[in-house]
């Protein structure tokens, strides 16, 4: 089945603020019928680099059987991950970046790894806020769920 992800995160008060990250998964079945599901969820305190990557991670997991997926983001952080490989440049060496700094957020990193492992993924960046249809709806997603973490208290994210 081909699949077709778009994501994007958002943070308020960026890192400490709230945060929250918006999905929509979108496949056509054998009649021609569009189908769509929307994801979001909203965390306290993280960044906007932590709901990028749980969008995307997110929507892979939702995926109950391995499927072509074309997954856009206005991400360069979570597409050039993989495809400019810099993904594999961290795990080689040892989740350091080639200024030999620890990569950030290497817990989502192998939990992407996992979620996408069963599936055949290609990365494609769109310009946010740019008035693509599908990424302002996942921007509208994303800040809704950041919004409604506002004064709530949540675990937080990060320490998990």
């Amino acid at each position: 089945m081909d699949v077709i992800i778009y994501t994007d995160g958002a943070a308020r008060g960026n890192p400490d603020g709230p945060g929250g990250f918006g999905a929509v998964l979108q496949y056509t079945d054998s009649k021609g019928v569009l189908h769509e599901k929307e994801i979001s969820e909203g965390f306290n305190p993280t960044t906007n680099n932590r709901m990028e990557l749980l969008a995307a991670i997110t929507a892979l997991e939702a995926l109950k059987k391995p499927c072509h997926v074309d997954l856009y983001s206005d991400s360069s952080y979570v597409i050039n991950a993989f495809e400019k490989n810099w993904i594999g440049s961290w795990i080689r060496n040892g989740w350091k970046t080639s200024s030999k700094q620890p990569v950030k957020n290497v817990d989502l990193w192998k939990r992407m790894l996992e979620a996408k492992k069963p599936h055949d993924v290609s990365f494609h960046w769109v310009k946010g806020h740019a008035g693509h249809p599908e990424n302002e709806r996942c921007d509208r997603l994303a800040t809704a769920a950041a919004d409604s973490m506002r004064g709530t208290k949540k675990p937080n994210l990060e320490k998990l």
